[in-house]
């Protein structure tokens, strides 16, 4: 006779529901959404089928649509003309440029939207770099003054969560530093804490143009087959300031999450990236996988991992599904 029959609790999808551990909520994620300059401009990103740059106008669209579909959190990429890029990313510092010009715009338009920034060089450096380059080497210190100045930029536009994700050495303190000194108490800081020098990051640089110029992110990414190093970085992190600590990529770091999970008491972020959205695209195009299924398990195994933020773009269509449920 046996005593323990684990069945018992799946017989019925009432039941499964019941002592279900994990579940995937809109509230726990964060929609990226990428900005283009000029109006009613919208570009479909090759890469990542359904994903598009939007010119301002059209992103407040996207916007609503997401916030009636219980969204509310937005990270903000911006693509740039080459023109307007340069070795110091000066455009990154200009508040009348396109990218805080439009943070002020959606939080006048939707002042319940949280808006996440992305503080880094390359969007903006001609060397496509996340760090100021001097003699083809990524210097540390200088380029964490450029960070603040560009992270300050952005508060005052009005952003609610600053995420830099650059990795440099010390620059959440940095941050955290100037945003303080200039009455930012309330901004949050999401730092990429663990970010891999990954090859999952490829359609996302499609996307922003935003490829290095020459070599590789590998002297400020992590190495892929580092775990324990992320305890380091997300040691440094909370000393220095930050509110979430964030894993980028997710699916193939889910190990990562829950080491940084179990290690730390702040909310734990994964960045579901571009690469592994593009993967399922393209195999639920060729009919090989039921994309919608997979989308899913992936997002809860990212939770069941540990993360409670995610940030996805996955996040709309997501959405979607939850309100054809009800």
């Amino acid at each position: 006779m046996m005593l323990q029959r684990p069945r018992r609790n799946r017989k019925s999808a009432a039941i499964r529901n019941m002592v279900q551990e994990n579940q995937v909520s809109v509230n726990n994620l964060i929609y990226p959404l990428f900005l283009i300059e000029g109006k009613n401009k919208q570009n479909e990103v090759a890469s990542m089928p359904g994903i598009y740059r939007l010119s301002a106008d059209l992103l407040l669209k996207e916007i609503e649509t997401s916030l009636n579909l219980g969204i509310k959190s937005f990270c903000l990429f911006p693509s740039l003309n080459d023109k307007l890029k340069d070795k110091k990313a000066t455009e990154s510092l200009n508040k009348k440029g396109l990218y805080p010009s439009t943070i002020r715009l959606i939080k006048k338009t939707f002042p319940e939207a949280v808006i996440m920034t992305d503080v880094a060089m390359d969007p903006y450096s001609s060397d496509g770099h996340d760090g100021l380059v001097k003699n083809g080497e990524i210097v540390n210190d200088e380029t964490l003054d450029i960070l603040a100045k560009m992270a300050l930029v952005q508060a005052e536009a009005g952003a609610d969560i600053i995420g830099p994700s650059d990795m440099m050495d010390g620059r959440v303190g940095f941050i955290r530093e100037a945003l303080d000194k200039n009455g930012f108490t309330n901004v949050s800081i999401m730092s990429y804490t663990a970010k891999y020098a990954s090859a999952f990051y490829g359609p996302f640089r499609d996307a922003l143009d935003s490829a290095p110029k020459f070599g590789d992110k590998k002297t400020y990414q992590m190495n892929p087959a580092n775990s324990r190093e992320a305890l380091i970085e997300a040691e440094l992190d909370t000393l220095e300031g930050a509110d979430f600590l964030m894993v980028k990529p997710a699916l193939s770091y889910l190990d990562v999450i829950r080491l940084l999970n179990d290690h730390s008491t702040l909310p734990i972020a994964a960045y579901n990236v571009s690469g592994e959205y593009a993967m399922v695209k393209a195999a639920a195009a060729k009919g090989w996988i039921d994309g919608d299924k997979v989308r899913d398990e992936i997002l809860m195994s990212i939770k069941r991992a540990g993360a409670s933020v995610i940030l996805t773009y996955f996040a709309k269509e997501f959405a979607k599904s939850k309100k054809h449920e009800l």
